[in-house]
């Protein structure tokens, strides 16, 4: 941990000494940087035989991203699931109001804790934040509670800023991972979710990303936001007037009847300013 002040070296102390309260965990996975910063942990903590990764596969996941959880664990020497969870079935999901996470996380949970029970695994541990706590639009974090999931990070006060920090000290790749919230954050609430919706934004966040690259324009975080007929392109904030002036590089996107670029540039949760 050289390099690391004492405030934050302490936090990572009590983060060991919390997963060492258990004999195993079973780690919600997602790939981004939070979840794979729990997985490296429990395993320096609790070594890699006493750890479960799981990373749910539904339509809400980008196909890439599955791949590079598989890869992650793997590295970590962790043993690594991909139960299938079936959000479509439950009608507050799908509806898309503003508790659409709470309905997410309790799929989510519902399907992790039995798998942790069949496997003889300690409890399920999810990647939420000391930041996520304080955030009023999360109420993912109180399925998860209700349904007994612990938060390591948020326990031990660890910030988003400071997991990319200790990230970045022990070397793990998702040290700097753009964050990438499921597929179904980037729709307006209030449109439905479907399988078809979903795959027309990562279809058109990968094509765009692509054409950026293509075009000399290193993109790090981009979203494709779904208004319905429109599409609302966030990128970083500095690559918009570039994006602006490449109409053909924007015209990557299809599906949408028209498509937009955000002035503002990339916010995680802008959907939630309007909400």
């Amino acid at each position: 941990m050289s390099g690391l002040d004492v405030v934050l070296q302490d936090k990572l102390t009590a983060l060991e000494a919390g997963l060492r309260a258990h004999a195993s965990v079973l780690v919600a996975f997602s790939g981004g940087a939070d979840s794979a910063f729990v997985l490296a942990a429990a395993v320096r903590a609790l070594g890699p035989s006493s750890v479960v990764a799981a990373t749910a596969v539904s339509p809400s996941l980008p196909a890439e991203e599955l791949e590079a959880a598989r890869l992650f664990a793997s590295d970590l020497g962790v043993t690594h699931h991909a139960p299938r969870t079936d959000e479509m079935a439950r009608p507050g999901y799908v509806a898309n109001g503003r508790d659409r996470c709470f309905h997410c996380k309790s799929e989510l949970l519902s399907v992790l804790g039995p798998l942790a029970e069949r496997l003889g695994a300690g409890p399920v541990a999810t990647g939420t934040n000391a930041d996520d706590v304080v955030d009023r639009f999360r109420p993912g974090i109180r399925a998860a509670a209700a349904a007994g999931a612990v938060t390591p990070l948020a326990d031990a006060g660890l910030t988003k800023a400071e997991v990319r920090r200790a990230s970045r000290a022990w070397g793990l790749v998702t040290a700097d991972k753009p964050a990438a919230a499921c597929l179904s954050s980037r729709v307006a609430y209030g449109l439905q979710i479907s399988p078809r919706r979903l795959g027309r934004i990562e279809a058109a966040e990968r094509d765009l990303r692509r054409a950026m690259l293509d075009a000399g324009l290193a993109v790090a975080d981009l979203r494709v936001r779904d208004l319905g007929d429109r599409a609302r392109v966030e990128v970083d904030a500095p690559l918009v007037p570039a994006l602006l002036a490449r109409p053909e590089v924007l015209a990557a996107v299809t599906g949408f009847e028209s498509v937009e670029v955000d002035p503002q540039g990339f916010r995680s949760g802008s959907m939630n300013e309007t909400a």
